[in-house]
């Protein structure tokens, strides 16, 4: 779609889709795609409220100049400096010369570092407010979500919060923009991995940026990727999942994330969820480390309260894909998880001294007794594992 989107009155999109990138990040899948978005205020002044992934540039600009429709552009608003929404700014500058780029200091910083960019920069603080006519704009700083100069924007007459990256999800909008014109569900579990991915190691600044915004009446969520939210339930939906997620509160359930080269270790993974079945734990989702993306395990690890973990001794250390993946659990600071662990060797054991390690590191409460077994499944190992689905199922009902 190369003419921009009327979401309301004066307020229009003019973001881009992504189709085409395998990895957000060079990181993590995108089997669905992803929305770079933006959008333009047309008032008496006009108002465009961050840029899209330089690629994308092309399309962009084409929306932006049929937005317009002859007016001059006044001000950008850099809610995040990500090259994703900042990518475009310098080729923006070179349009519109007298464009003013609205950001705080950390954003000036990175305007200049990224772009070389120092003049028609204005610094803004927390609480400032910017007229455009009848449309008057607040903004708020948001640190660290995800990055230290991440803020949010909001539009006091319409009440629309600009969010940047907050509230957004992978998954490209294709066709419908807004939550009325689209099935949301589809896009939860995306928010969810997005969230678990990009912004999850952030739970506290998170949850400040939150307490900020609390007091404010929303009508639409203009983030950076993914729908625009307008429907009341969806806000409230959208917000709670972000509250709930940076509060590390899981649902009843257990990941199980293990490596295995020969199956038997696989067979130790598959006992403990045969039993934690038989106890009646419903969420039960097996994650074979070696084919399944971490980006869906990190996701599911946020989901659940119950991890469990299994590795075979390799060269004397974990599993390398198991390893790769507790550095990227422990990298994101997550809190209030139930941790079990086993794990096997044929010669020499370290892999259940190693999981113990993580343990301790990131302080979750372990449960049931770590399994270790030597070479094949035998009637004690099988037992073992019995005792630590059982363990952990105890643990989860407890809570109910």
């Amino acid at each position: 779609m190369l003419k921009p989107i009327p979401i309301k009155e004066d307020l229009f999109y003019v973001g881009v889709n992504d189709r085409t990138k395998h990895l957000f990040e060079n990181l993590w899948p995108l089997p669905k795609g992803v929305s770079y978005n933006s959008y333009l205020i047309k008032d008496e002044k006009t108002a465009l409220f961050d840029t899209v992934d330089v690629c994308y540039s092309d399309t962009f600009f084409h929306k932006l100049e049929i937005a317009l429709d002859g007016k001059q552009l006044d001000y950008v608003v850099i809610n995040h400096m990500e090259p994703d929404h900042s990518g475009s700014l310098g080729l923006l500058k070179s349009r519109f010369p007298n464009v003013q780029i609205i950001g705080n200091k950390r954003t000036a910083d990175m305007v200049q570092g990224f772009h070389g960019i120092t003049d028609g920069v204005k610094v803004i603080a927390d609480g400032e407010e910017l007229s455009l006519g009848k449309h008057q704009l607040v903004f708020y700083l948001t640190p660290m979500v995800h990055w230290p100069e991440t803020m949010m924007t909001y539009e006091k007459t319409s009440k629309i919060i600009f969010s940047g990256d907050a509230f957004g999800t992978f998954g490209t909008l294709d066709g419908g923009i807004t939550d009325a014109q689209l099935y949301p569900e589809r896009y939860y579990d995306e928010m969810i991995r997005y969230y678990s991915n990009i912004v999850g190691k952030f739970g506290s600044p998170v949850q400040k940026a939150l307490e900020k915004l609390s007091t404010l009446e929303i009508n639409y969520i203009c983030s950076t990727h993914g729908p625009v939210w307008t429907l009341p339930d969806q806000i409230e939906k959208v917000v709670s999942i972000y509250d709930k997620l940076s509060r590390y509160q899981g649902d009843e359930g257990v990941v199980i994330a293990y490596g295995s080269m020969y199956g038997n270790t696989e067979q130790m993974a598959e006992t403990v969820a045969y039993e934690l079945a038989q106890q009646g734990i419903r969420e039960i989702i097996l994650h074979n480390v070696s084919k399944r993306s971490h980006s869906y395990i990190i996701r599911d690890i946020f989901k659940y309260k119950g991890l469990i973990v299994g590795s075979p001794t390799y060269n004397n250390k974990l599993f390398p894909e198991v390893e790769y993946l507790l550095s990227k659990v422990e990298g994101r600071d997550m809190k209030n998880r139930y941790f079990g662990y086993f794990g096997s060797f044929t010669w020499a054991g370290a892999a259940v001294k190693r999981l113990a390690q993580f343990a301790e590191d990131t302080k979750f409460e372990v449960v049931g007794n770590p399994v270790e077994m030597k070479q094949a499944m035998q009637l004690d190992t099988h037992d073992a594992c019995i005792a630590l689905g059982k363990a952990m199922a105890d643990r989860l009902k407890q809570d109910r």
